[in-house]
């Protein structure tokens, strides 16, 4: 199960990797900071949820037993122990998610009214 969990882990560490290559490479033509500000808060959230998840993954693979076995932790076991220790990890997931919601809502529902005119 651990190496799973370590695979799992590596992918979405991988896919936060490409995610923020992909989208900084990705022209941006507005001239209005507001969208600048937007479209940077929609790609933290897009690349900090794959990060975020991949992290919480990799901690939970990497933990052992409190007692001093060195076992690693399965079921309810793992799960109370997680939780009681990293109960705020899943808040950063959250966080991240609704950030990248939120922020490409409002990129995509701005009104032509509030930008202002394209230089051509």
């Amino acid at each position: 199960m651990r190496i799973a969990e370590l695979a799992v882990a590596a992918g979405f560490l991988a896919m936060g990797i490409r995610s923020f290559v992909y989208w900084i490479r990705r022209p941006f033509e507005s001239t209005d900071p507001r969208d600048h500000l937007l479209f940077a808060a929609f790609v933290v959230g897009r690349v900090g949820t794959w990060l975020a998840i991949g992290g919480m993954l990799l901690l939970s693979a990497t933990l052992k037993d409190p007692n001093g076995t060195g076992a690693y932790l399965q079921g309810r076991a793992f799960t109370d122990y997680f939780y009681a220790r990293y109960w705020w990890y899943p808040v950063v997931i959250a966080v991240f998610a609704a950030m990248q919601v939120v922020a490409g809502w409002f990129l995509g529902h701005r009104s032509e009214g509030e930008r202002p005119p394209r230089a051509m």
